[in-house]
């Protein structure tokens, strides 16, 4: 049963994580940034992406750093997709097809 400090608590969590992300373009959408800025946000998501797949690229045990062999036979064609067809549908496509098979054989 959700009580109303729950609510509370869940409505203050998503204003709380919608601010952060909706204030700074309510700030810059009248402004002209220099084009140095609009080159450097432009690669904003390959970073945000390349982060996200490089920490479930490796594992982590003891003292070194081994691959996650599944995960990385899943990369390497979604990655071959990507640079060849440039599509970012088409990309995620594969990748989650390539991981979905790896896991049901695996």
């Amino acid at each position: 049963m959700i009580t109303p400090s729950m609510m509370w608590l869940l409505l203050g969590c998503a204003v709380v994580t919608w601010l952060p992300r909706i204030l700074p373009f309510v700030f810059v959408k009248n402004m002209i940034l220099p084009p140095i800025i609009l080159r450097w946000l432009a690669y904003i998501p390959v970073c945000i992406l390349s982060a996200l797949v490089m920490t479930n690229l490796f594992d982590a045990n003891g003292s070194y750093v081994t691959f996650n062999w599944p995960i990385l036979a899943a990369f390497i064609p979604t990655v071959l997709i990507a640079v060849w067809t440039k599509s970012l549908s088409t990309t995620v496509i594969v990748g989650v097809i390539c991981m979905a098979t790896i896991r049901f054989i695996f």
